[in-house]
């Protein structure tokens, strides 16, 4: 028995997050519509609220007043769901837990995340970043997977379990946003490079600080290819984990997931083979190649694709 259809509030909160993620997730939203209608909106209402919090770390206010913003979010996460609210992104948010069992541990942790952000934490270990990304990225990996569920049989792949891949998936994505983000978050006086990495390939001397040695990013010196070149190999790992999530997953979540991956795989694979370039302004695909992993996926999310990777297949004329 299918579930009733959401009330027209439902339906119009929906419609706003539907906007929200179409104008603001250049890259997530290539793999959001090959979803049914009901998961696509369910991810958009979870979008359009981490696109919000998001927002709060990244604004220009004052720190005191971000956490203030941010402990609001929170309490109306603990009253998601009271008709009180006439908020159209939780108006969606509580219709879409209510359908798909949204973990809500996973959504606190964002706000987790991004109040690190707003305390200006920075990274001794990669450890330590990962913390980082499991809150902030991880998490949109749990609450995608509670919507996309597992198909009925799916064996865990290798003993491990979905929300296991689901969150090492999300942690390769949020690599490759800090890949591509180097300059920008500098400018914001953000470092997520582990300071353990920066001494090794020789961007910090003997009582430098993090933030001091990314900064001299702007002022012209080179990132160390060696240094890129690590940490896309690092991040190339956490993907080669994460999607075995793929098997689990029915044909369009599976297409969903390999499309937001291949977009991301192929950032990763522009930034590794011209690091000065990504430094020098943020790296991005066309719509075109963003549409054809999109398609690529469709047809690797078949029972026949014999496990082909959506953005990883020969391209017209046998070139990347």
């Amino acid at each position: 028995m299918s579930a009733p259809s959401p009330s027209r509030a439902a339906t119009a909160a929906y419609g706003r997050c539907e906007a929200i993620t179409r104008r603001r997730a250049g890259n997530f939203y290539y793999g959001i519509r090959l979803l049914p209608r009901d998961k696509r909106r369910a991810i958009c209402a979870v979008y359009a609220f981490a696109r919000r919090v998001d927002d709060i770390g990244d604004g220009e206010l004052e720190p005191a007043r971000k956490l203030a913003l941010l402990f609001d979010e929170e309490r109306a996460l603990s009253q998601l769901g009271r008709p009180a609210s006439a908020d159209p992104v939780m108006i969606a948010l509580a219709d879409a837990s209510e359908r798909f069992e949204l973990p809500p541990g996973a959504l606190r942790d964002l706000i987790e995340g991004v109040r690190m952000d707003v305390a200006g934490t920075s990274y001794e270990r990669f450890e330590d970043l990962v913390l980082y990304c499991r809150r902030v990225a991880g998490a949109i990996g749990r609450l995608c997977l509670a919507i996309f569920g597992t198909r009925e049989g799916a064996d865990a792949a290798g003993g491990v379990r979905a929300d296991v891949l689901a969150d090492d998936l999300g942690v390769a994505l949020q690599l490759t946003n800090i890949l591509r983000d180097v300059r920008e978050d500098a400018m914001h006086g953000r470092v997520y490079l582990p300071s353990e990495d920066l001494g090794r390939f020789g961007m910090l001397g003997a009582g430098s600080e993090p933030l001091q040695a990314v900064r001299s990013l702007l002022e012209g010196a080179p990132l160390p290819d060696r240094l890129v070149r690590f940490e896309c190999e690092r991040a190339r790992e956490w993907f080669e984990r994460g999607l075995s999530l793929v098997a689990l997953l029915d044909r369009r979540s599976a297409a969903c997931v390999l499309a937001m991956a291949g977009i991301y795989e192929r950032l990763l694979d522009r930034i590794e083979s011209q690091p000065q370039r990504a430094l020098a302004k943020r790296t991005t695909l066309p719509a075109w190649e963003k549409a054809w992993v999109a398609v690529a996926s469709v047809r690797s999310a078949a029972p026949a694709s014999r496990g082909v990777r959506a953005g990883h297949e020969p391209a017209v004329g046998g070139s990347r």
